[in-house]
């Protein structure tokens, strides 16, 4: 049976959702920003999006674009409680279903869009229940696979919708800039034209062997992308996440080792305790680091054995961090946990092993019930705030009873 697959953009998601909740921004231009104060802009709404304003930029480069653009902080619970409740609208039809972001999410609907007369029927009753229940909009993609779905919405946005039929993939392709293609970023389609490959047609015809020896295995997923062919399978809450990662903007631009430390340290907490809660370990940790000008690299390093420990995680992320050699301050701190595995329940021969898995287990108890860094590693706490009490660096906050350890 021919697989048809829907993929839901919400359009400026954050944008949209915050002008629902205040009238006043209906028609302005509005960008939505995080906390700190060298935050980016997150989404900006389609009337900001006309002037150039676009995710990424900084407040500076967006309101030089748009002088009358209003800032508005993002609310992350907000948009998590509307991301639930658009789960369960997909889930009236279909049970098969990928929630790949906040705003994005992959339906299967192969085997029951006969019930609702037909793919497009779907997407219009999808959107009509989505601007009946929030007052906002979205773009429907349909296609044979998860590539073409995606590209669909990307062609219909905003406020769209479009159904590639298998029988169109080819035709449609020939012509199409490698760049349009979900998953070739600015690096890729630049080598890719140095080579003389502009359309996806041309991409597909590239004898494999050419594309390995450049892009080495990725050269076989290209190839096959540029046929419009795209085998991954949906990934449902109940298969395991490719990998767990966090990332912060840091308030200044930071030099010195200590201080760094400290980000990392958070950073390696976070994605530790966030493994341990979905029952994961990971072979693999990554350093992602972005300096003032917005160059941003990323290096990683295997481990022996799988780990969801704290400072297992942190000690190999700082041996990444021995082997860079900076070149100007920092900006931006990432760690990622990947090559994830299911957490053993074995018992250990050594009982400092069980003791730590203890610990780590009442402190994201009591974290989880009473909220983020009740308690809190001490070396994680790098400056004072007015009052001489901790700040924590992911909030910019005074500790008001912190607990460290």
């Amino acid at each position: 049976m021919e697989k048809i697959i829907m993929c839901i953009d919400m359009d400026a998601f954050f944008a949209s959702v915050e002008q629902k909740s205040n009238p006043r921004l209906l028609g302005k231009p509005v960008a939505v920003i995080g906390s700190g104060s060298r935050t980016v802009i997150t989404t900006a709404s389609y009337e900001a999006r006309r002037f150039g304003v676009k995710t990424g930029m900084t407040v500076y480069e967006a309101r030089r674009l748009c002088p009358d653009l209003i800032l508005v902080r993002g609310n992350s619970e907000k948009y998590i409680d509307t991301c639930r409740e658009l789960e369960g609208i997909y889930r009236d039809f279909t049970p098969h279903l990928e929630l790949y972001s906040i705003d994005e999410a992959f339906l299967d609907i192969t085997r029951t869009h006969h019930l609702f007369n037909g793919p497009e029927r779907v997407a219009a009753l999808i959107k009509g229940r989505i601007m009946d229940r929030f007052g906002i909009t979205c773009t429907v993609g349909i296609g044979p696979n998860l590539l073409i779905a995606k590209l669909a919405s990307d062609m219909a946005k905003p406020d769209g919708m479009k159904w590639i039929k298998i029988e169109d993939v080819g035709r449609l392709l020939e012509e199409l800039p490698v760049g349009e293609l979900w998953g070739i970023g600015p690096a890729t389609e630049k080598a890719l034209n140095m080579m003389g490959i502009k359309t996806c047609g041309q991409l597909g015809r590239t004898p494999v062997s050419v594309l390995r020896s450049r892009f080495g295995i990725l050269g076989e997923s290209l190839k096959t992308m540029g046929m419009g062919i795209w085998t991954r399978p949906l990934i449902t809450g109940e298969e395991r996440p490719v990998s767990v990662g966090h990332s912060l903007t840091l308030p200044r631009d930071v030099w010195k080792r200590e201080e760094m430390e400290s980000w990392i340290l958070l950073l390696s907490d976070k994605v530790a305790r966030r493994a341990r809660g979905y029952g994961y370990e990971g072979r693999t940790v990554s350093l992602t680091l972005r300096y003032p000008d917005f160059e941003t690299f990323t290096k990683q390093k295997g481990l022996h054995t799988p780990t969801n420990d704290t400072h297992q995680i942190y000690r190999q992320v700082l041996s990444i961090l021995d082997s860079i050699r900076l070149r100007d301050r920092v900006r931006l701190i990432g760690v990622r946990l990947s090559g994830l595995t299911r957490e053993s329940n074995q018992m250990s021969l050594f009982s400092g092993l069980e003791r730590r898995k203890a610990l780590f287990k009442a402190i994201d108890t009591i974290n989880n019930r009473y909220g983020e860094l009740s308690l809190a590693w001490a070396a994680s706490i790098c400056k004072e705030g007015p009052s001489g009490r901790p700040i924590t660096p992911s909030t910019g906050k005074e500790l008001m009873r912190p607990s460290v350890y």
